[in-house]
């Protein structure tokens, strides 16, 4: 019995970090990770209380760090914006954030770019900017391989959400990127699962909802539930991480041939060809267990 439960704890922690590497059109790719990741967090994936505060983060020392990744002309761009910034008066450092969050964005450098929106947030705050910052402080947790660095981006990713419930509770994007944030550890996993499925209930529609409720079913090991909630998904909208996650659930209850079928689809819709290679061994050996 043991040996089947990690078998299962395997297949999940490598099906899911393929999906991770190699698709990309998912929305909320961080919120099941690989084991060595989560294994930081607490069984249920609440943060421990008794745990430290996440260290600050430098932005200047985050700007360091990814000017160092990029070419010479880019960093000098950015670096005399920054300059520009620290010599602004206070009335007009927003508007230079603003721009700054965009550049380091354009570059694919979220943490960056998510601390500016942050500035800009706290300097002008509406929905819509708490919206953004919580956004792109969640792009930044689910890209970083940094343990260290991720408790502190989840943090703020849950306050920025917050800051969003407590202009307008009505929200459904504030609900659903709090709930996200609670669910991978920044309180009781139940709380945020009753948030999204409230959001659900009102919106049935909607994607991000439904699909941190799916992977949530997957890493609780809920096969049954995955399933059900991945074909909704995909009734709604196919992509290639909802037929991927199906395909998993599929394979974790032993159901081979609907496993096949669902990997293949993510195949198509994906179109990498890294995941094919993947996908074609997988069917192989899924084939040769039927």
């Amino acid at each position: 019995m043991l040996n089947s439960i990690r078998s299962k704890q395997l297949i999940i922690v490598s099906a899911i970090a393929v999906l991770i590497a190699f698709l990309f059109t998912r929305d909320i790719k961080g919120l099941v990770k690989p084991k060595e990741e989560t294994s930081k967090v607490p069984a249920g994936g609440q943060m421990s209380s008794s745990a430290a505060a996440p260290e600050p983060i430098n932005l200047d020392e985050v700007s360091t760090s990814a000017k160092n990744t990029m070419n010479a002309s880019l960093a000098a761009e950015i670096t005399s914006l920054e300059n520009k910034y620290k010599g602004a008066a206070e009335d007009e450092k927003t508007a230079t954030a603003k721009l700054l969050a965009q550049k380091w964005d354009d570059v694919e450098q979220t943490i960056p770019s998510a601390l500016y929106l942050e500035i800009v947030a706290n300097k002008e705050q509406t929905l819509n900017n708490w919206l953004i910052t919580g956004e792109r402080f969640l792009k930044a947790f689910d890209n970083t391989r940094d343990s260290l660095m991720q408790p502190a981006l989840l943090q703020k990713a849950n306050t920025a959400f917050s800051n969003a419930v407590k202009i307008d509770s009505t929200s459904n994007d504030a609900k659903t990127g709090l709930g996200i944030t609670i669910v991978n550890g920044m309180g009781m996993p139940m709380q945020g699962i009753a948030m999204l499925m409230d959001v659900v209930k009102k919106d049935p529609k909607n994607l991000k909802a439904n699909m941190s409720l799916g992977t949530f079913a997957i890493k609780s090991g809920q096969f049954d539930k995955a399933i059900i909630r991945f074909k909704d998904i995909i009734a709604i909208k196919p992509t290639p991480d909802a037929y991927f996650y199906l395909g998993t659930a599929y394979e974790n209850l032993g159901k081979n041939t609907e496993a096949i079928e669902a990997y293949v689809n993510s195949k198509k819709l994906a179109a990498n060809a890294t995941l094919s290679k993947f996908i074609d061994d997988k069917v192989v050996e899924l084939k040769s267990k039927n």
